[in-house]
């Protein structure tokens, strides 16, 4: 028992560092528990099936000879979704989803073209959240344009596993290197190039580099510490301060302890398992113990609990109910959600009185009985439980619950919840929630709660949930956007705690709902809800409640909706932490995805919400500029670092995405982390162009969007080892800044940079040290060293402000081909200091008056072509 215990702690903590719970491990130099998932739209087709196993076979034994005999994929799972027929090799999923997917198989939303790429928004080293290839990359010959597919996944895999990034760049294809001569962006240069990128040479005989271009025959490698090079304007460099892509990966949790096999064998193939999808099967466990009666939460748990069966859970999924205190008892064996009456018959049985002990094994035991006495498998069902008391024996049940091949979804109800509840959510992929005194913790805990099968359109969406204390008799009113991706199946409702309000609700339109128009549930749970009829109408939503009774008490509004039609993919917030434990003084990462299809969304507000288990709230502005904790500008991610730590134990996240006054944009531009598209090659002499790349015009890069709002739960995450508030002894130097550009005007450099905050991305900095050098590796290896540059008319702004600056090149003497190197450090206080910045490069540069004569000195053989 001992044994089995440890490996399943193991397990559960090897999850912690990322909120993916992606069920992929190396044991023996095999990858095991790789999940590909096919998205339900994606049309029934036996030959990608097939393609994806040649493409992982090729790309296990390209990975191998990649990492010099050190790793390869052993046991991989493909997932056929519902919407396709059954067939008897076949098997049942356990905690396999498409949500928690490795690679998916999707559709591009906007047909802008195919190009794999990796959604990989984290720092350097930290892995990606997934792969995307398309049903058409995956059918079609793409062989002159990516290479191999094999080659094109171990690509994307060194980007979601080991956290690289690419070594090209789109936007600035070559640059002037330190030997005056233009380079590639990437670690040596191509012999061929045209006027906007470079057209490389069929025949070549380099063997790296692989997160530049695969497709190459001779690429076999990584490039290393003696073949990168550091200059390049590329992600790689700018991620992970100039280190090659090979040092990231060996120092990688994969390769701490993986040895170079013995031999001179190939590795075995990878091993496939065909799983199908099934219907959703969800078991509602819920604690009414004695301590639920404390702070109305036996109350709250019901409140919240209605809401997830009559708002959120999917038509035509399989609902069950079990309650325990120091045993359980199954209120509800599984029942099809197809109605009204297929609820409410779950909903009578909610809990009206609490009392005894806390067992959560014998919850958890008594969910899979109603599970199966179902007929139906407890693999691949989820259990959604609910507890606030402590209990010392949770862990007798580990083994069991990793037997059953369930998902444990957690929600830990205020500051006593048993310790140890989130290992049984780590373990099995699930969810994991804190929710403290108010209503609205629960609710939103459970509108998160959705299906994990990739069907977006069916999947309920949080557009409002606001908690307020509202003084006798007074008034209050607010609005809520219905954007026109959204609209069927729209409930508003609202809570109270003494008496119920009066209420009024106004449509775009102006028509009007009022108190006698809110459903209240016969067990008197304080709620009442309105289902809109049909679609609700596209604009804002106006509401308005009366506190009728003479002492404060707490109101809420909460709004749901589902997608407005199958085929419109609605605008959808995602968030979560960059881990789900830390120990101070570590800073974490708040990060928030708002997305339609897979085209992000730009320009909107993002405010997360996190609150400790004593009720402390820190409020945050997410930002998608390219700084601080942010990677990439304008890609639909909103980040931003947290180091407001106020105590140990729990905490969560929400986060609230609205879009306001017409301002934001949907991005059509193509994604990061991708396979290069190859224009073509050049063979005996001869160029040989391939298919132009569907591009999308400057002018036609964003759409806009409407205004909108939404709402979501980024989970909990546990803090150890942090000082009571207020005590703080740590402090966070200023955060490094990564997009420093400079360049030469006449006699003067003038520089841009996004300013770091005086704590990382927070505040102001005191002041700037800026440097100077003709010498890259000055500034690079010998930073203190180089020239001071004289900042003391530089006054540091709020963090995310643009900085500008210019500054006179004394006592340089310039001349034509002159290049500087430029580099600045923000300071906190003396001995407090950020990271050295990129290293930004200026060159003095006069066009030659004949244009057939090169200005610097440097060769260039263009080839120009109509693409």
């Amino acid at each position: 028992m001992v044994l089995s215990l440890k490996a399943i702690l193991f397990v559960a903590l090897h999850l912690l560092p990322g909120m993916k719970s992606s069920m992929v491990n190396l044991n023996n130099n095999g990858y095991d528990g790789m999940v590909i998932a096919i998205n339900p739209s994606v049309p029934e087709d036996e030959k990608l099936i097939q393609n994806i196993k040649e493409m992982v076979i090729e790309a296990s034994t390209y990975l191998f000879h990649a990492t010099k005999r050190r790793v390869y994929f052993r046991n991989v799972s493909i997932l056929i979704p519902l919407t396709w027929k059954s067939k008897s090799e076949y098997l049942m999923p356990k905690q396999e989803s498409y949500d928690q997917a490795d690679v998916i198989v999707a559709n591009p939303y906007l047909k802008y073209g195919d190009d794999p790429y990796t959604l990989q928004y984290g720092q350097c080293g930290e892995k990606g959240q997934y792969i995307h290839f398309t049903p058409n990359f995956l059918l079609t010959n793409n062989l002159p344009i990516y290479g191999s597919r094999g080659r094109v996944f171990v690509h994307e895999w060194a980007h979601l596993r080991w956290g690289v990034f690419d070594e090209y760049n789109v936007d600035q294809p070559f640059y002037i290197s330190r030997k005056n001569t233009i380079e590639a962006t990437r670690y040596h240069c191509i012999e061929q190039m045209s006027k906007c990128t470079f057209i490389p040479e069929k025949s070549q005989t380099t063997r790296d580099s692989i997160m530049f271009m695969q497709s190459l025959d001779s690429v076999t490698e990584f490039c290393t510490a003696e073949t990168h090079n550091t200059e390049a304007p590329n992600l790689q460099n700018k991620m992970c301060n100039s280190r090659s892509t090979w040092d990231i990966i060996m120092n990688s949790e994969d390769f701490q302890n993986a040895s170079p096999m013995t031999g001179t064998d190939p590795p075995p193939h990878p091993t496939f398992s065909l799983l199908k999808s099934k219907q959703r099967v969800v078991c509602l466990v819920l604690d009414k113990s004695g301590s639920m009666s404390s702070e109305d939460r036996l109350f709250q748990m019901n409140q919240a609990a209605e809401l997830f069966l009559i708002q959120i859970i999917e038509k035509g999924s399989l609902t069950g109910m079990v309650t325990f205190e120091s045993s359980a008892t199954i209120q509800n064996y599984l029942t099809e959600i197809t109605d009204h009456n297929a609820y409410e018959k779950i909903l009578a049985n909610l809990p009206q009185a609490a009392g005894g002990g806390t067992s959560i094994c014998s919850g958890l035991r008594a969910g899979f009985q109603a599970i199966i006495h179902s007929n139906q498998n407890t693999s691949g069902s989820e259990i959604v439980l609910l507890t606030d008391g402590e209990d010392d024996n949770i862990s007798l049940c580990f083994e069991e619950v990793k037997k059953s091949g369930s998902v444990i979804h957690t929600i830990a109800l205020g500051p006593s919840a048993a310790k140890e509840l989130e290992i049984l959510s780590n373990m099995t992929g699930g969810h994991r929630f804190y929710a403290n005194k108010d209503i609205n913790g629960l609710i939103d805990a459970f509108s998160r709660i959705s299906s994990r099968s990739g069907s977006i359109t069916q999947q309920a969406i949080q557009l409002e949930s606001k908690a307020l204390n509202v003084t006798g008799k007074k008034w209050i009113n607010g609005t809520v956007p219905v954007d026109s991706t959204i609209g069927n199946d729209t409930f508003f409702v609202v809570t109270w705690t003494i008496q119920k309000p009066e209420i009024i609700l106004q449509d775009p339109k102006g028509t009007k709902y009022k108190t006698s128009d809110f459903k209240e549930n016969k067990l008197n749970i304080r709620s009442a809800r309105l289902q809109i009829p049909g679609t609700a109408e596209t604009g804002t939503w106006t509401y308005t409640l009366l506190n009728k009774h003479a002492n404060s008490q707490m109101l809420t509004v909460t709004v749901t909706t589902r997608a407005r039609s199958p085929t419109t993919l609605p605008v959808i917030a995602t968030a979560h932490m960059s881990q789900s434990t830390t120990h101070y003084p570590s800073p974490m990462i708040v990060y928030a995805q708002v997305s339609q299809g897979f085209l992000p969304v730009l320009g909107i507000n993002v405010t997360a919400i996190i609150e400790t288990e004593d009720g402390h709230q820190v409020i945050l502005e997410l930002w998608d500029n390219g700084a601080g904790a942010d990677t990439v500008k304008n890609d639909g991610i909103y980040s931003r670092y947290f180091t407001d730590y106020h105590g140990n134990g729990r905490y969560s996240l929400k986060v609230h995405a609205q879009a306001k006054n017409n301002m934001a944009r949907l991005s059509l531009r193509q994604q990061q982390n991708k396979a290069l598209y190859i224009p073509g090659y050049v063979e005996n002499g001869k160029i040989i162009l391939n298919p132009p790349r569907p591009e999308v015009k400057d002018d036609k890069a964003e759409a806009e969007i409407e205004d909108f709002s939404r709402l979501t739960s980024g989970g909990s995450f546990t803090v150890s080892g942090a000082p009571p508030a207020g005590s703080h002894t740590h402090v966070f130097p200023p955060g490094k800044i990564t997009d420093l550009e400079a360049k030469v005007k006449e006699d003067h450099i003038q520089l841009s940079w996004t300013a770091p905050g005086k704590v990382l991305d927070k505040g102001k900095a005191n002041s700037y040290i800026i440097r100077i050098s003709k010498c890259f590796l000055d500034l690079r290896e010998d930073f203190d060293n180089a020239a001071l540059v004289n900042t003391s008319s530089l006054i540091p702004k709020e963090a995310g402000s643009i900085e500008h600056f210019e500054f006179k090149l004394e006592p340089f003497k310039i001349e034509n081909g002159t290049k500087f190197y430029i580099a600045i450090q923000a300071i906190h206080e003396a001995n407090v200091t950020s990271e050295v910045s990129n290293i930004a490069q200026a060159i003095k540069f006069i066009p030659p008056q004949d244009s057939s004569v090169p200005a610097l000195g440097i060769t260039i053989t263009c080839i120009r072509n109509k693409i």
